[in-house]
């Protein structure tokens, strides 16, 4: 009986940790596109940091060169290694920026 109870609390502890993964899976990458979203888009970071003077088209090629940028830097970056101990730092901010761009679109509709 004892062995059978042992069994059933590491299935269940394998089971949550596979959903607790699979949720953080689902908010990174939410949390990458709404952070390029809210950059990009013509009332985004961006934008705003152009002030109101400046044409959209500006804040466009501005947003294309970060767009850019971010591209470059992702071919470019190969894994250590050895595990990176800021990785876990990206995962753990995108999946909460994630989890607010979530919030925002169920209670908004929009981001």
């Amino acid at each position: 009986m004892q062995i059978e109870s042992a069994k059933f609390k590491q299935e269940a502890s394998s089971a949550v940790q596979s959903l607790v993964g699979f949720v953080i899976l689902a908010l990174v990458p939410l949390g990458v596109a709404g952070s390029i979203y809210k950059a990009i888009s013509p009332n985004g970071w961006i934008a705003q940091a152009f002030g109101q003077s400046i044409s959209a088209g500006a804040a466009v090629l501005g947003s294309l060169g970060v767009v850019i940028a971010l591209a470059w830097f992702s071919r470019v970056y190969s894994s250590p290694r050895r595990r990176n101990r800021h990785a876990g730092l990206f995962v753990y901010f995108f999946s909460a920026a994630g989890f607010i761009y979530a919030l925002q679109l169920l209670s908004k509709g929009a981001l």
